[in-house]
């Protein structure tokens, strides 16, 4: 795999996470769409946040070959980016409009 690709799946992982908020969480939805333009800001702003501690892509794939604790550690923080996109944007939305 290469840096690009795992920042890909990243990506995807948090398009699941905010997608999947909104099957879970009823009150948390943006539409299909809403939610995967936040899962893919989400994800891409928790990874540049906290890739920083070592799991980001090109750490992950420093010796050549896929270490796949960090791997792991990033698609789970994607994941949760995406979630915590989706959660955010509504209490924002919900606060402006009252």
């Amino acid at each position: 795999m290469t840096v690009t690709l795992i920042s890909l799946i990243s990506i995807y992982i948090g398009i699941i996470g905010a997608n999947l908020t909104r099957f879970f969480l009823k009150n948390y939805s943006f539409d299909t769409i809403g939610n995967t333009i936040a899962g893919v800001f989400g994800s891409i702003f928790l990874i540049k946040m906290f890739g920083r501690l070592g799991f980001d892509a090109i750490s992950i794939m420093q010796s050549g070959k896929v270490n796949s604790i960090l791997f792991i550690v990033n698609a789970i923080v994607s994941f949760f980016g995406g979630v915590l996109a989706v959660i955010l944007l509504k209490r924002l939305k919900n606060k402006m409009n009252k």
